[in-house]
């Protein structure tokens, strides 16, 4: 492979997902990683249906199933008192959506899409870092660090929050949230985890924090994340969200929350950023997929979602834009994704941006948001319709299977301002 059809900048899970998408319609495709081996750092990932949906088409599912768990409610507690707020009943949204609601460890789910390439004949490549992009007459280029040229007909920058290829498109920077999460797994043959739900995903919501669990690799791990507003960031210090405010955060949480945060590691924590959403993703032969087009906060748990129906839906129009001499139709591919996807996106960065405001409120507002949580019904969908349904992943020239709604009512808007 000489010069490939495809480069793709990034070999996390967006990166790999682009690249199978890609292959499977028989480009051929090379992947540029910046670290010396392909890996994926953290814990437990949520894949709604709206990601179910394409693995089964790529024939991954069993396999992603076999590796996780699929679990049979997502609950939302009070963090302070512990009380039940709402809960979806995930078997009946299994049925509703067609696909189910699955939780795996992220190096598990990067794994599976790293052999699927591999299987597919990707070209493989690490110790790659990319320091520039340009349009060239029949495609793009990118530069590496030690200075040599790499060409293909198309470049795809999935290269992250930091992604050196939205610079063509925005001067913005990344926008910290000030809050920080710790993650922590256990084995859950003994102690605290072996007495946990593991048929649960369940969120307790606080002022200022929050605190997940659910269960990973078949239900032999607890995986478990504390999140909470850093003072320190808050009052610009550079060393923020350090442990030493941990503890501090969930003073007010109920004991299940306060018994699961020695089990958090303490020698490493993430800083939760995101990017203000822009409109435009193709420059040329070049488009930003996955957190370099639109990074966002985690609390819908749709950030390696986006990526992986970024990567389907060029994958989808590759298809359809075959010319008769069986070349693709570049062009076009990329105009369909530039109309497909930003705005779906859009609207997922600023919804979890509100969702988490709304996490986190406190006194007569915490107050008014757990009344209004408590009075939604299990089976109303209303929230998720726009999110879980196929509407974000077909070309517009096809219908929605669901009437887009706002995220909350107007009772919950105020709540969050």
């Amino acid at each position: 492979m000489t010069n490939p059809d495809v480069i793709i900048v990034g070999g996390g899970i967006g990166g790999l997902g682009a690249a199978y998408a890609l292959s499977r319609r028989g480009l051929a495709v090379r992947v540029l990683e910046r670290a010396a081996a392909f890996g994926e750092v953290g814990a437990g990932i949520q894949l709604a249906p709206n990601c179910t949906r394409i693995l089964d088409d790529y024939g991954l599912l069993d396999e992603a199933k076999n590796l996780g768990v699929t679990p049979e409610a997502m609950i939302m507690r009070d963090a302070v008192d512990g009380s039940e707020l709402t809960r979806l009943d995930l078997r009946d949204l299994e049925r509703r959506y067609g696909f189910p609601y699955l939780v795996i460890h992220r190096s598990d789910l990067h794994a599976m899409l790293l052999c699927a390439c591999e299987r597919a004949g990707v070209d493989l490549w690490t110790s790659q870092q990319v320091v520039d992009y340009a349009n060239v007459t029949g495609g793009a280029r990118v530069t590496l660090a030690d200075g040599r040229v790499e060409k293909a007909r198309i470049v795809i920058a999935a290269d992250g929050l930091h992604s050196a290829a939205r610079k063509l498109l925005s001067d913005d920077e990344p926008v910290s949230s000030a809050y920080v999460a710790y993650r922590g797994t256990t084995p859950t043959a003994s102690g605290r985890a072996a007495e946990v739900d593991l048929s649960e995903v369940v969120v307790y919501i606080g002022p200022r924090c929050h605190f997940v669990h659910y269960g990973l690799r078949g239900g032999e791990l607890l995986n478990q994340v504390a999140v909470f507003e850093s003072p320190k960031a808050r009052a610009g210090e550079e060393d923020w969200g350090t442990p030493d405010e941990l503890d501090a955060a969930f003073a007010r949480a109920c004991d299940f929350v306060q018994d699961g945060l020695p089990d958090m590691w303490r020698d490493r924590w993430w800083r939760m950023y995101d990017r203000d959403p822009i409109m435009t993703w193709v420059d040329g032969s070049i488009a930003l997929l996955g957190d370099a087009a639109h990074a966002p906060l985690q609390y819908i748990a749709q950030g390696a979602i986006m990526a992986i129906e970024d990567g389907w839906v060029l994958g989808e129009h590759v298809a359809r834009h075959l010319t008769d001499d069986g070349t693709v139709d570049w062009p076009a591919v990329l105009a369909a994704y530039q109309a497909v996807r930003p705005e779906h996106c859009r609207r997922v960065v600023s919804t979890s941006r509100a969702w988490g405001q709304l996490w986190h409120l406190d006194g007569l507002a915490r107050q008014q948001r757990n009344v209004l949580l408590r009075e939604r019904g299990t089976y109303d969908y209303a929230f998720v319709d726009w999110l879980y349904g196929p509407t974000a992943l077909h070309p517009s020239d096809e219908p929605p299977m669901f009437t887009p709604v706002p995220l909350a009512s107007a009772k919950v808007d105020t709540l969050i301002g």
